[in-house]
This record gives C-alpha cells, structure tokens and sequence, in this order.
C-alpha cells in the first residue's frame, strides 16, 4: 500500500471529530481566501488608500530622499515639491490617519527607509501609550495588500483579528450596494494625492472656529520617546538619519502660552537621542491660515508652513556636514 492510500485509510478510520475538525479548517480557508481574492478591497480610493501610492514612490525613488513621517498634518500641510526643489533631495509625504497611531506610522520608516535617507518625525502628539489607534481603520488601511501587513506590530494581531469581522461586514455592504472602490470627488480622498503625497484639494478659506480649551500643549510619554529612541537606532545601523520638526500651531487668543512650548521642546530634546531641528514656537501659525481642525493647513498655510521646514531642513543638512 503506498503513502497517498495508507493516509487515506487512517483518516476513514480515524476519529469523527477529527474528520469534522479537518473539514471544518477546509471551509474556513476557502471562505477565508474568498474574502481576500473577491470582496476585499472596498477602499482603493479612499483616504488611506493613499499609502499605495506613498510606498511605491519610497520604493521607486532613488536615494537618498525625504522621508516625512507623521499623521495628517503632513497629508494638509507640505508642499513636497518646494521642498525637494529647495534642497535637491526627492521628498515622499508619507503622512497618514492619526488614527493609525503614531507606532504604525513609525513603521513607514522602520520597512521604507534605505541608507542615506532623512528620515523627518512631525508627529502632533508625543503622550501615546502605543495602545491608542483605530484596528478596523489599520484594515481599511492594509486591506489584503499583503506588504502593508509589515507595519502591524506582532504584538496587534489578535486586535486586528477580532476587528477583522467588522471591517469585513463593511466590505460586503459596499460590494452589495456599488459603493465600493469608487471615486468621489471629495477632499478626504486618494484622488487628490499628488505623487510626492501631498494632499492638493484646493482649501482656500478657514473652515474651523477654534474656542478655548481646544489647543494644547502636546504631552510627552517615555513610551513614545523610548519607541523613538529605538527606530532612531535601528535607522543609524541603516545609514538612515533621524530627525523630529514641529507640527503647524494654531496662533490665536486660545493658544497656550509659547513659554509652554518652549519647555515642551526642552523636554522632548532631553528625552529624545535624535536631533530635534525645529523651534516650534517658529510654528505658530495665525488661525486664518487654518483649514478644517488644529493640524490641517489652506493653501498659504501649507506655503508658510514649508517655507519654515526647509529652513530647518537646510541648517540641519548642514550642521551634519559639519560633525563629519
């Protein structure tokens, strides 16, 4: 008797149980490989659909480049290509949801850096606990573009295998209704994208009133500048250079005090092993120059905002020609 008829002589015999167990596996893989090859993805054209076009062009850039790590501030507030013009350096905007967290968003640098890059942290928030991001957002983020799965942590899977029926159901409703995959028009989507991943809707007047209570001075967790600290050596062992700059602060009656900002900034270069190349208070931006909350920038917003950036970019640039 050979090997294909003695195993399927053993499973005749073997237990009922397991005969369910074994066929039960079978039923669950294909509906689950079903998932992946017919219903997903339902959101190549929203928002965080974004980071496809992000990583190709990290991946198809030559080197060194710009890599701008952070969250929507980035997204609504740089003109990527002034910069690359000023400096001479290809810059991708790898800015995304702050629902993400700002781990996830690290990641982008951690799988796309390569040695001699600049890689740039313009987070909004350094008081994370690694634990405060949106698991069924990471979905529509990653969808079944298996190389994105890199940027979930190990330590998140079982997170984003309990979210993973929701985002599903999603996915059905709009596959049933048409409304999947389908372009909109609006600000909040991949179609305006320009190649550097800057967002380029047209904002043109403040959208936002801003009230007292709702600017505040970004608190700062070891959790953050110990994760930090630990991408800034992993990247060093790449050649990659690290550095944190300011993100756009609200300048108006309710905006703290600078004093507040500048002791922030000491804090975070005392707890940071990176070089922090900004003043922040260099940031503050008048409220009119505002789009639609704290952190997104109108078209002379994002100019002012840039212009400010590549002066930091440049000293930096140069202050590390000078240490070697």
């Amino acid at each position: 008797m050979n090997k294909r008829s003695l195993f399927i002589s053993n499973f005749r015999g073997s237990n009922p149980w397991l005969k369910f167990s074994i066929k039960i596996f079978i039923l669950l893989f294909i509906l689950f490989v079903g998932c992946f090859e017919v219903i997903m993805p339902q959101y190549l054209y929203g928002f965080n659909a974004s980071i496809l076009d992000k990583v190709e062009r990290a991946k198809s850039t030559d080197g060194p480049r710009i890599l701008l790590i952070g969250n929507s501030n980035l997204v609504f507030g740089i003109d990527s290509q002034k910069i690359e013009q000023e400096t001479g350096i290809p810059v991708v905007n790898m800015g995304l949801h702050a629902g993400l967290g700002n781990a996830f968003l690290e990641n982008m640098a951690r799988y796309y850096a390569r040695e001699g890059d600049y890689v740039i942290i313009c987070h909004t928030q350094y008081g994370d606990d690694g634990d405060n991001w949106n698991e069924e957002l990471a979905w529509i983020t990653i969808e079944n573009h298996f190389e994105l799965w890199r940027l979930i942590r190990f330590k998140d899977l079982w997170r984003m295998i309990k979210a993973y029926p929701t985002y599903l159901h999603d996915c059905v409703e709009l596959m049933i209704s048409g409304e999947g995959n389908r372009k909109t028009g609006e600000a909040y989507t991949r179609e305006f994208f320009n190649i550097y991943g800057d967002n380029i809707f047209p904002r043109t007047e403040q959208q936002m009133e801003f009230k007292e209570g709702m600017l505040v001075v970004p608190e700062i967790s070891s959790v953050c500048t110990d994760r930090l600290n630990h991408l800034y050596a992993e990247l060093q062992k790449k050649g990659v250079h690290m550095a944190v700059a300011s993100y756009p602060i609200v300048s108006c009656e309710y905006t703290p005090p600078e004093s507040e900002y500048i002791a922030f900034q000491k804090e975070l270069e005392e707890k940071l092993d990176c070089r922090v190349i900004s003043d922040f208070t260099d940031y503050f931006i008048d409220e009119k120059y505002f789009f639609d909350s704290a952190y997104h920038l109108n078209d002379e917003g994002v100019q002012i905002r840039t212009r400010q950036l590549i002066k930091d970019i440049k000293n930096w640039l140069e202050v590390m020609e000078e240490d070697r």
